[in-house]
């Protein structure tokens, strides 16, 4: 069920006045477990926000999902400036740039969390994001954000654990905005998220942020410097084949493929494929599909990005054979599959095989609905069969219609 409310705090005010039994703030306050104070401000929107925790609580006190209190969050990505409202980007924008000593009470909520809170709260931020939730993310990254930064402030003895969560939170939000065009605010992100990956020590974290790192300077067209990012990187830790760890060939072989896929964008095919080969070799010796530090790496993954190579430099007959290789069990995650299916909707399209091109993108709509709302690629392939198309009402003209895609 929808819920009528813009915001958190009416969604919360809706559902806590007109489901039976009714309930006071007080009292779903108490069945929550939390501050009365922090339902007051919500739903007087004096708070637009809250902590995942904190929102996971009020969700079980209403027996809802907490989908239900996030809504679709899409217009505050967008509108957040405009109207003052603390949410979406501005107030991602806001805990990014917080100072340590304005961290000391953020509502009350941080008192009394641990890292153990604090593991849970970024699981639900990797699972929203690899789902493509993006408009959910946008809700409760600002309180994570702030929730990292307190536990870590907080910890005591041995923070590295601490450290390597926010580094976490600062990636997974690099990436979201990344993908929202907010590429400056990314930047700010995955800076933070590599000081904090540093200070905590752990070298495939950092080798995991650089990849994402090298991934957002892509997309902002610096292929060359992303491409050197990625190269420099896997040389750095390029390990023994015969003993290292699968953790460590799977974050060195992401690593020369993203080195792959930027050369490609760089007009480089010749070193892509060279890349290419290299990455293949690491996943024959890893053998199966990987997630290694949020990182997604093997057989399914090559063939992927090499599917992605080929769409690049224009090969796109090569491109659909590269993508027959795709195992019907590719262990990708979904944000990964739906990329992929995109990718090969522009290759039929550019063949001019209009059905499969439409069959690939219904396809993307219906297993990754929320996914493709924020991705520009998949309204770009839709344009260019519009384009194809004469006639006035098809299953092509309704997707069109449902992504905001207009014909020129």
């Amino acid at each position: 069920m929808e819920h009528a409310g813009e915001t958190i705090g009416e969604r919360i005010r809706e559902l806590r006045t007109r489901q039976g039994p009714q309930l006071t703030q007080r009292e779903l306050a108490e069945l929550a477990g939390i501050s009365v104070d922090v339902i007051r401000k919500l739903e007087q929107g004096t708070k637009r926000t809250a902590l995942v925790g904190t929102l996971q609580k009020i969700a079980h006190a209403l027996d809802v999902d907490v989908s239900a209190l996030l809504g679709r969050q899409r217009l505050a990505f967008h509108d957040a400036a405009s109207d003052g409202a603390d949410a979406g980007i501005l107030a991602i924008r806001r805990a990014l740039t917080m100072l340590d000593e304005d961290l000391d009470d953020v509502d009350g909520e941080e008192q009394g969390l641990t890292v153990a809170d604090l593991r849970s709260q970024v699981d639900y931020g990797w699972g929203a994001y690899w789902a493509g939730r993006y408009d959910q993310l946008g809700a409760v990254l600002p309180g994570l954000i702030q929730q990292g930064r307190a536990v870590t402030r907080q910890a005591r003895g041995d923070r590295s654990e601490a450290l390597d969560l926010t580094a976490q939170l600062y990636q997974i939000t690099a990436c979201t905005v990344a993908h929202l065009g907010y590429n400056d605010l990314g930047h700010i992100a995955v800076e933070h998220a590599l000081r904090d990956a540093d200070r905590g020590g752990d070298p495939l974290r950092q080798a995991a942020l650089l990849g994402s790192f090298a991934w957002l300077v892509q997309k902002q067209g610096r292929t060359q410097e992303a491409h050197q990012i990625a190269v420099r990187a896997a040389e750095r830790m390029e390990p023994r084949f015969s003993t290292a760890p699968p953790q460590e060939m799977s974050l060195w072989g992401s690593l020369v493929l993203t080195g792959a896929t930027a050369a490609a964008r760089d007009g480089r095919i010749d070193t892509a494929d060279d890349l290419l080969s290299v990455a293949q070799g690491a996943a024959a010796r890893l053998g199966t599909d990987r997630n290694d530090y949020e990182v997604a790496f093997g057989p399914a993954q090559v063939t992927m990005q090499s599917v992605d190579v080929a769409v690049v430099t224009g090969q796109f007959g090569k491109a659909l054979e590269r993508a027959k290789r795709m195992p019907a069990d590719a262990g990708l995650p979904l944000a990964a599959r739906a990329r992929h299916l995109t990718d090969v909707a522009y290759a039929h399209t550019n063949l001019v095989h209009d059905d499969q091109a439409l069959d690939a993108l219904l396809t993307v709509e219906r297993m990754a609905p929320a996914w493709i709302r924020y991705q520009a690629f998949p309204r770009a392939v839709v344009q260019e069969l519009l384009e194809h198309e004469r006639r006035r009402s098809s299953p092509l003209r309704n997707l069109a219609g449902r992504l905001g895609v207009g014909n020129r």
